[in-house]
């Protein structure tokens, strides 16, 4: 039998409204009368219908996040920063995985609209002007999380994608290292394309080092695509002495790829990777790793968003959180 909010304000002897304000954790109710009340919803096992609250409320306590892959860890990460604060701020998760796939990112938007999302946290590796104008004409507000957009005419939360490997591969000039690799994501992604290798070239323009193509490797942030890199690598005219991985996964593929090939690190190479996830601890040697604040990036997308829906005054709509380079062993 369906309990509904009916049968609560008969059995209690009080008005539908009373026990709206009850449920609705309305504070113009008496202690008695409220006590009263919770012990009918209690007995009856009573469960307020998110549908008809949303209805009458017009706002749905719903959150749509569009996520390219959950079992990724870096897509993890963020996603339980989203959902604590999303849970902090009484707001209800509708989780999708999108696999990169742009027209089911568009599927994804337009059903997640059709719930009556109150707002969206969206995840996406290549933010076109396509997913700018489909933002534009949401009825409800849109954060990107760990994505980049071009324009920076949607809301979103990084850290400085650039100025990240800049810091990594100065880092290796002044070790000394001339020939340094750079293993990166998709370059048709913006934050590869138009961030990471940015950064990469301007720390060797700084360092007066020539930019040398066979140095760079794409991957797809897979295990074996960074197999399958450090092999490009190992067969260049010029070997690397020093590799920065775009990814936890794919810098374990380069620190196994190298050492099935007889190779040793940090001896032979150092290596520096991109994310900080468990990932880096998990391997040996543990990785120096650029701290990119996965969980703050999700929780501060998530806040943002509450924001953005409740109408308050934000005074930034692009927020640049700050990384730093942790040491482990696979650099010396």
């Amino acid at each position: 039998m369906n309990i509904t909010i009916y049968d609560v304000a008969r059995e209690a002897n009080v008005s539908m409204a009373t026990v709206s304000r009850v449920v609705n954790g309305n504070p113009n109710v008496k202690p008695v009368t409220r006590k009263k009340v919770l012990e009918v919803i209690e007995r009856l096992g009573y469960r307020p219908n998110a549908v008809a609250r949303g209805l009458a409320s017009k706002k749905t306590t719903t959150v749509g996040v569009i996520i390219p892959d959950i079992s990724n860890i870096f897509f993890a990460e963020l996603a339980r920063g989203i959902e604590d604060i999303a849970t902090m701020y009484k707001y209800n998760i509708i989780l999708s995985n999108s696999d990169q796939n742009k027209e089911k990112e568009f599927h994804l938007l337009n059903t997640m609209l059709g719930k009556q999302v109150d707002g969206i946290v969206f995840m996406g590796g290549n933010i076109s002007a396509d997913h700018v104008e489909e933002f534009e004409k949401s009825p409800v507000p849109i954060v990107l999380a760990g994505s980049i957009e071009e324009s920076n005419q949607i809301p979103s939360v990084n850290i400085d994608y650039e100025q990240a490997v800049f810091d990594s591969v100065k880092e290796f000039i002044e070790k000394g290292h001339k020939d340094i690799a750079f293993v990166v994501g998709p370059l048709h992604e913006p934050k590869n394309a138009l961030k990471k290798l940015k950064g990469y070239q301007r720390a060797l323009q700084e360092a007066g080092l020539p930019y040398n193509e066979d140095l760079v490797v794409e991957g797809d942030y897979t295990y074996d695509s960074g197999i399958e890199a450090v092999e490009k690598l190992l067969d260049a005219p010029e070997r690397p002495t020093a590799i920065l991985v775009g990814a936890d996964e794919m810098a374990l593929g380069v620190v196994h790829g190298a050492e099935d090939k007889g190779y040793k690190i940090p001896d032979d190479f150092e290596v520096i990777t991109s994310d900080n996830t468990r990932l880096s601890l998990m391997v040996r040697p543990q990785l120096t790793t650029v701290v990119q604040p996965l969980y703050d990036i999700g929780a501060v997308a998530m806040r943002l968003l509450t924001k953005l829906m409740n109408k308050e005054k934000t005074s930034e709509h692009i927020v640049v959180l700050p990384h730093r380079i942790e040491h482990r062993q696979s650099t010396k």
